[in-house]
């Protein structure tokens, strides 16, 4: 099984590595998983374990859905709020109710990272795109406008794909090969160097790099 964890994303801090180099990084916190389901070709069609985590509370049952209530019930396990799959080449020796943890990542040495970024709302063609501008003097009248998007000739439309303004961010994004600075089985932390996607308190899925890379360990 290739190690792939749900976390929350807590924030950022600073750590310094061997040569004295101060290394921005990101903090994850990842909760125990348990496996709340085992599907097998004959049963799904497929091989996978589903794993859970965030338990909730009695007092919390409010904010899981009565069938995956009764999901968790028929598993012998505690509700929990998130659910997650992870694709098996082959059955394996899998358990209902076994618990993984931040320490599949302890021999791994670069991660990817997926979150959904943060939502900056309605954005102009200069920063959704990264468009120059135009002159900042006085006497133009094209500052941080588009520009041309159609013709007066054929076609005498605008073509589909044409960068423009429009709602950026808020979408799904995997920033790749981050180095692993940090992990503590302890706390159930994973700290990573730079930055990740989403928010503080986002969902974010942490998996072992999927592209080598030439970055020195």
């Amino acid at each position: 099984m290739k190690p792939k964890l749900m976390g929350i994303k807590q924030g950022m801090t600073q750590l310094f590595d061997a040569q004295g180099n101060r290394v921005v990084c990101s903090v994850i916190k990842a909760d125990k998983h348990v496996i709340s389901q085992i599907k097998t070709v004959e049963t799904d069609g497929y091989n996978a374990i589903q794993l859970a985590c965030q338990e909730v509370k009695n007092t919390q049952l409010y904010k899981v859905a009565n069938p995956q209530i009764g999901h968790f019930k028929k598993a012998g396990i505690n509700p929990c709020r998130k659910l997650m799959e992870i694709r098996l080449d082959a059955e394996g020796e899998y358990q209902v109710g076994q618990e993984f943890g931040v320490e599949l990542f302890s021999d791994i040495t670069f991660v990817d990272v997926t979150g959904t970024s943060k939502g900056k709302g309605y954005q102009g063609v200069m920063k959704r795109h990264n468009f120059a501008g135009g002159p900042a003097a006085h006497g133009s009248g094209f500052h941080r406008h588009a520009g041309s998007t159609g013709m007066r000739s054929t076609p005498g439309r605008c073509l589909p794909g044409v960068k423009k303004a429009g709602h950026m961010g808020d979408e799904r994004v995997t920033t790749e090969n981050l180095r692993i600075m940090r992990v503590d089985v302890e706390k159930q932390v994973i700290v990573v160097e730079g930055a990740i996607p989403g928010t503080r308190g986002g969902l974010v899925y942490i998996r072992s790099a999927m592209k080598k890379t030439n970055r020195k360990k």
